[in-house]
């Protein structure tokens, strides 16, 4: 085998690594709020998030991934694509190995912004779709928190009055996780294979760029799921159990919630411009933990220490990963070059 041929395997090799890291940090996002209600384990809900998650991925997933793969930057070539992959997947797995519930679309972000500043400079970088990207940062967990905090008092207010919506407020949790998790796999897939939408097509003899996406989207979701199941209860207890205390009908608010805001900015962005807007599933999470958490407590009812821990955790993924990739590309390139070349 020849340079490429190794770099090609090495590299998608590290892409189901971040699938995998991916499935283990984020699986947290569509889960814990079951799993903090009591409603369902650990296990049974990773099994509902592993069939819907793969749902969204093959539907919507090539949505986000256009923006990953050729929004932020012209093109990727197959040097920057591993270096991107292998700093995202180091930042995780040093935050996974801690519990932390990091942001692995800032982290595939500030990848990206590093490789981007080194290969094509400051005037290469499309910013005008990266502050979209950020504003969206900021909105989402927002949103989700007003979001939340209505449709908390809207279900308290219903349930307090009709014992028969009560008892089917499990249900309506459990129906929540499913669209939760197909919307995690709409947003989050690009995370780990949208940088190699450029390689692949090169590598697959310029097959059409759908069909590529949904192979990769396939790809990814297989390493999404086992690191769902392999990895993800440590990072669900946390968010689970330890930012605010849940009840069926909080835990139904936040889930409605985040499943509801991380599809809009998937959809709803790429019918407009066409592209999607790849947010933080768990900003938008924690948005509505904190949303329902202070509708229900109060200030005192949140745990803050967890919150600002985590709030440092995303700001340092985007800091991290640019310089990390910024500085891996500065050294490498010299030695070996792109390794396989886009035409654009």
């Amino acid at each position: 085998m020849n340079l490429p041929q190794i770099a090609i395997c090495v590299g998608f090799l590290l892409s189901f690594l971040m699938a995998i890291a991916l499935g283990g940090n984020d699986a947290a996002s569509p889960v814990a709020n079951v799993v903090g209600t009591r409603v369902l384990t650990i296990r049974q809900s990773l099994a509902l998030f592993a069939i819907f998650a793969t749902v969204g991925a093959l539907t919507q997933g090539y949505m986000n991934m256009k923006t990953i793969g050729t929004g932020i930057v012209p093109s990727i070539d197959l040097l920057g694509a591993i270096i991107i992959i292998l700093t995202a997947f180091a930042w995780i797995m040093f935050c996974n190995n801690r519990g932390l519930e990091i942001s692995v679309t800032h982290t595939i972000v500030g990848s990206i912004l590093g490789y981007g500043l080194t290969k094509f400079g400051v005037n290469g970088i499309r910013w005008s779709l990266i502050q979209m990207v950020i504003v969206s940062w900021f909105a989402s967990p927002i949103l989700a928190a007003l979001v939340a905090v209505a449709l908390y008092k809207v279900l308290t207010s219903l349930t307090s009055r009709y014992e028969s919506l009560r008892k089917m407020m499990p249900t309506l949790i459990k129906v929540a996780l499913c669209y939760s998790a197909y919307a995690f796999g709409a947003n989050d897939i690009s995370n780990a294979t949208g940088v190699y939408v450029t390689v692949t097509q090169m590598v697959m003899g310029s097959s059409p760029e759908g069909r590529v996406m949904f192979l990769l989207s396939v790809f990814g979701s297989i390493g999404v799921i086992i690191g769902g199941l392999w990895l993800g209860p440590k990072v669900i207890e946390t968010v689970a159990f330890n930012i605010i205390r849940l009840n069926i009908e909080s835990g139904t608010a936040a889930e409605i919630t985040n499943a509801f805001v991380v599809h809009l900015f998937v959809t709803l962005p790429f019918m407009l411009i066409g592209y999607g807007l790849p947010i933080s599933t768990s900003l938008a999470n924690i948005g509505a933990l904190v949303g329902v958490g202070y509708a229900s407590y109060g200030s005192s009812g949140i745990n803050k220490r967890t919150v600002s821990l985590l709030l440092l955790c995303w700001v340092a993924s985007v800091v991290v990963t640019a310089m990390m990739s910024f500085v891996l590309y500065t050294l490498v390139f010299p030695v070996i070059g792109p390794i396989i070349q886009p035409n654009s």
